[in-house]
């Protein structure tokens, strides 16, 4: 308590404060009583009227949304973003917002000064630069599909994370996974625990589970969109299709090249905001999420041509596709689908993967056959999980109203 040194002033005396010396000794008692309590009074006001005005309020809790596929987890998220009234928010899928994260990192590495010759490079953290920048764009991050599967993602979320929620950053999630399970058997998972302790420390958990997957209830269907190839001139009736669609584009068939990240990526057929792509084009390739999201950024109908059965032997390619349809599903864009097995069988447990390309990985691991059969990169285990997801979607995405939705031929981005 501040202590009031001095001779009382005129405020104090009317206030029924006399001088020392000049009443009983009661009286000056009573006198002394009541200057404490009036100084402590102003005290405690002008110390309320500083922190008001001087010290920022608390942000609300998160929430962390999770459920089996198709239960409206996405739905509820943008119903709450739509209604939000601030200007600062994002809403992203979470594979864009760690690409996005990647390239801050590198651009802030690639500003430092050189190492000189003969010298030690200092280390640098770019980590919570990299969060304080992304807290000065956005008060509110919103994200869908909240996963991990990629280690360089796991060993960095704790810290970009614990910096954003201690910026005052707000974040909303969805994800398939409760948070106990993210990145479950993952290479060093034991790193990426501690993100979990932060994630439900500034989130509320919240579990959607209806039992109900809504994509797929009887939903007027756009027209036949998924095909099998051991139906009668398939292919005929796929490049029919196109042509109708081409025909209403400012453009012409050809070629196209894809700048991703000063990468040149090329599609063999393509017509203003429609592209005609094969599996091996899509998924044989190296190709990850920012490819992908590049392609949703530029066509608005994608034909995916002769989809294999995939077996563990094909994980690989399994994750590609699951990436693909997340980042087609996330911008609205239509797909007409041919493969060689109905939606629900495309991807099998089963087969033959004596000579896996994994068992590759293993030796560069140094990780024994046992050892590595429990981890979700060799097991399947993550991409089949995943795999509802994509069937779910990809059900949603032959519906009538999610192709009226996705027509941007009178908006062409190209």
């Amino acid at each position: 308590m501040c202590y009031y040194g001095g001779k009382p002033s005129r405020r104090w005396r009317r206030a029924g404060v006399k001088r020392a010396g000049t009443a009983a000794p009661l009286d000056s008692l009573n006198g002394l009583d009541q200057r404490r309590v009036l100084r402590e009074s102003f005290i405690k006001c002008f110390c309320l009227f500083v922190f008001q005005f001087f010290t920022k309020p608390k942000p609300p809790k998160g929430y962390y949304i999770f459920g089996d596929v198709g239960t409206g987890k996405t739905m509820v998220m943008d119903m709450f973003y739509s209604y939000v009234e601030t200007e600062k928010k994002k809403r992203v899928h979470f594979h864009g917002f760690m690409l996005d994260v990647h390239k801050r990192i590198h651009r802030l590495k690639q500003s430092m000064p050189k190492r000189k010759a003969g010298k030690m490079a200092k280390s640098y953290d770019p980590i919570a630069p990299v969060a304080e920048e992304i807290s000065e764009e956005a008060c509110l991050l919103c994200f869908d599909e909240f996963q991990v599967t990629d280690i360089a993602d796991a060993m960095i979320l704790k810290q970009l994370f614990e910096n954003l929620f201690l910026n005052g950053v707000v974040v909303v999630a969805t994800s398939n996974r409760p948070p106990e399970d993210l990145y479950k058997n993952g290479l060093q998972r034991v790193n990426f625990v501690p993100f979990i302790a932060v994630l439900q420390k500034f989130c509320q958990t919240l579990r959607l589970d209806s039992g109900i997957d809504y994509r797929r209830r009887n939903r007027p269907s756009a027209g036949k969109l998924y095909f099998l190839s051991s139906e009668p001139d398939v292919e005929a009736t796929l490049d029919k299709m196109f042509d109708e669609l081409a025909f209403k584009q400012n453009d012409i068939t050809r070629p196209r090249v894809m700048n991703v990240h000063n990468r040149k990526v090329r599609l063999n057929k393509a017509c203003g905001t429609i592209a005609d792509c094969t599996f091996e084009e899509l998924c044989d390739r190296p190709l990850g999420a920012s490819d992908y999201l590049e392609m949703s950024r530029l066509f608005d109908t994608i034909f995916i041509r002769h989809i294999p059965l995939l077996t563990l032997n094909k994980k690989t390619q399994a994750r590609r596709l699951i990436t693909l349809v997340d980042a087609l599903y996330d911008h609205k864009v239509r797909v007409v689908i041919l493969a060689d097995h109905p939606l629900e069988d495309i991807f099998v447990q089963d087969g033959d993967h004596s000579h896996d390309e994994s068992h590759i990985l293993m030796d560069d691991l140094g990780l024994k056959r046992e050892e590595a059969s429990g981890l979700s990169i060799f097991s399947g285990e993550e991409e089949r999980f995943a795999f509802q997801r994509t069937v779910s979607r990809l059900t949603e995405m032959q519906t009538e109203e999610y192709w009226v939705e996705g027509d941007r031929s009178s908006k062409s981005k190209v």
